[in-house]
């Protein structure tokens, strides 16, 4: 019985390995605002000197407006948004096994902003303020992110084995306990 328990158990080096839970901005998020910096969010606690984070603004620029700052399992970085368009926030880690976790979040800037070389608008085409169309900002409720290549095993299960292990051992106990009490008796 006790072999049986052990093999739903995983192996602990999978538990070692770090995911990215969520970002803010979200990924495929579109923002109006540019915000003043780009967090994410993992499992595990974050070693700044394995962790790389780059953000990547339209045209390849580099957006990135200095050092990313650690909290935990959390990591931010100054964004300096140029023009509207696609922004790669890249990361690279490695988790707490040795293996390498590299993944992406993408958000659109839907608006110019100060540092955008647009042209000045014309009198027939006024500039309307962001209100008067509302798109989500980066104040949305965070969803998850998926792992982009990290080829372990999924979070799903895991938590459904951490579930249904105790139940397991408290189904042996009691089956030993009962056996005890026949031969007694």
């Amino acid at each position: 019985m006790a072999l049986g328990v052990s093999l739903l158990m995983p192996a602990a080096p999978a538990a070692a390995h770090n995911q990215l839970t969520g970002s803010d901005p979200r990924d495929g998020a579109r923002v109006a605002e540019a915000p003043e910096r780009v967090e994410l969010r993992f499992l595990a606690r974050l070693d700044k000197d394995t962790t790389k984070i780059t953000i990547t603004g339209p045209d390849n620029v580099d957006a990135a407006g200095g050092q990313p700052r650690f909290a935990g399992n959390r990591v931010s970085v100054p964004l300096t948004p140029g023009a509207a368009g696609l922004y790669i926030v890249g990361y690279r880690l490695v988790s707490a096994d040795g293996h390498p976790i590299t993944g992406e979040v993408r958000f659109t800037l839907t608006t110019n902003t100060p540092a955008d070389p647009s042209p000045e608008p014309s009198a027939a085409a006024p500039t309307t303020p962001a209100a008067t169309n509302p798109a989500p900002t980066t104040s949305e409720a965070v969803t998850p992110v998926p792992r982009s290549d990290e080829s372990s095993f999924g979070g799903g299960w895991w938590w459904a084995a951490v579930a249904v292990v105790p139940l397991l051992a408290i189904l042996v106990a009691a089956r030993l306990i009962r056996r005890r009490a026949a031969r007694r008796g």
